[in-house]
């Protein structure tokens, strides 16, 4: 059934991305200045989950350096990495200068230092960057000369919100590329360029193709995890045809796999924000913000925690309800 695992996990980057050619041709003239030696502006791509955000950066990376010598890249997500330390730690070791570093006690003056002296010029994804503590992180990278920036995050408009404003001013020229959620028929093409990629031919029948569309709702993340998951179950049963009888009972094992596969990315704060929410299954803000300040020895300031929780709610870890002091947090069940 099975002819290649890989391109059933939602973080395989395809040989051809569908229906985000206009977005891609963008992309490709803002970088084309690094395929001369130029560094080229920062870039912004913004759009909801599943919307293929963090795909097109990789592609378009990936594309640029297979094209062009003396290109390097790396990738961090900020809700896994939101210190400086751990982003530029993460961006270095992709960049091959830190395997002689450790994460921890090492200098982030030391490790901007490690990419200003790279001889290649360093494209930095920067995923979730609306979630980073520290906006002078932006800042630092964006002044190293052979780093261009591509920035990832849900909307345009919250990132600049919170953004101081010496760095917003640096950034309001970047290149914007915007993503809507895929439509039906997009998400078909989607599944079936993975099942042809994939899976042996016959493999999936058009129904259940349909009705996995129509379960995930214009979200490629949620759409592939459940494709995986009904693939899964058909091996262990050893069926021939995957059918939509085989892919309804999974429908809660796949929301569930992508639940815990978000709270495996959360970083320690982050963390401690959801389980005070998950234990006590509804609470006030104050009383979260009081049991948080409790329970960790050195609090983030409110600011960066609102947006650590803007970020679970964007996850569907949690639900809110309510403005300012009367503001209460709902775990949201898988």
């Amino acid at each position: 059934m099975i002819q290649n695992a890989r391109v059933l996990r939602e973080d395989w980057v395809p040989q051809e991305l569908q229906h985000r050619d206009g977005q891609l041709q963008h992309l490709s003239g803002e970088l084309k200045p690094v395929a001369h030696g130029l560094g080229a502006e920062s870039i912004l791509i913004t759009g909801p989950s599943g919307s293929g955000k963090t795909t097109i950066a990789k592609y378009i990376v990936r594309q640029l350096e297979e094209e062009t010598l003396g290109i390097r890249w790396g990738y961090t997500n900020c809700i896994s990495s939101p210190s400086e330390s751990a982003l530029i730690y993460s961006l270095a070791r992709d960049a091959g200068r830190a395997n002689d570093l450790r994460p921890e006690g090492t200098p982030t003056a030391l490790l901007l230092d490690r990419l200003r002296e790279l001889d290649d010029h360093f494209v930095a994804i920067v995923d979730e960057v609306d979630v980073l503590e520290d906006d002078s992180t932006i800042h630092a990278l964006y002044d190293i000369p052979n780093v261009t920036l591509v920035l990832v995050c849900v909307s345009e408009d919250a990132f600049f919100a919170d953004l101081d404003s010496r760095v917003a001013s640096r950034l309001r020229g970047a290149a914007k590329v915007s993503l809507e959620k895929y439509g039906h028929e997009q998400l078909r093409d989607i599944l079936w360029g993975r099942i042809n990629a994939g899976l042996a031919s016959g493999v999936v029948n058009a129904e259940a193709v349909d009705y996995i569309a129509d379960v995930a709702a214009g979200d490629a993340r949620h759409a592939i995890t459940l494709l995986r998951r009904a693939v899964r179950a058909g091996v262990k049963t050893g069926v021939e045809t995957l059918t939509v009888e085989y892919v309804q009972p999974v429908r809660e094992d796949a929301r569930e796999e992508i639940h815990e596969r978000h709270v495996d990315t959360l970083g320690t704060h982050q963390r401690h924000l959801y389980e005070i929410i998950r234990d006590a299954e509804e609470i006030g803000a104050s009383d979260l913000h009081a049991r948080y300040e409790g329970r960790v020895p050195e609090p983030r300031v409110k600011s960066t925690r609102r947006k650590y929780l803007q970020s679970l709610e964007r996850y569907e870890l949690i639900t809110s309800s309510g403005q300012g002091r009367g503001k209460r947090y709902r775990f949201n069940e898988p």
